[in-house]
């Protein structure tokens, strides 16, 4: 077992023996919360990786590398980015139904509005 003190070589060993053996490889995370200690141990059953921290600076660390390898193990592909939306002029048919005025709240059809009977009720007085 070796600890790796530096989290970049810690992630980038870690990412390395994912990549050349990923049947084989387990990851596991512990948190002692009585000594406020997060240990990261990642193994191929040849070589074993483990790194431990105090700091609650590597916390985003650990959820960026944590990401990338179950991207890796469940062989997902990160999303593309969005492509730059378009604007095109719209056609006559979309035209007029932007301009046809819009159904909202109690104007739907089928729902009652205020002066339909559902009126606010009043408070009863205390009684003596």
């Amino acid at each position: 077992m070796v600890y790796i003190s530096s989290w970049q070589q810690y992630q980038d060993a870690a990412e390395n023996l994912y990549a050349s053996s990923p049947r084989k490889t387990r990851y596991s995370v512990k948190w002692k919360s009585s000594e406020g200690k997060l240990v990261l141990k990642i193994t191929d059953d040849v070589t074993c990786i483990k790194f431990k921290t105090h700091s609650s600076i590597f916390l985003g660390r650990f959820e960026a590398l944590n990401r990338s390898l179950i991207q890796k193990m469940t062989n997902n592909r990160p999303p593309p980015a969005p492509a730059p939306a378009v604007t095109l002029s719209p056609s006559p048919a979309q035209a007029s139904a932007a301009a046809s005025p819009v159904l909202q709240g109690s104007n739907l059809p089928g729902t009652p509005g205020p002066a339909a009977g559902g009126g606010v009720k009043k408070k009863k007085g205390k009684k003596k």
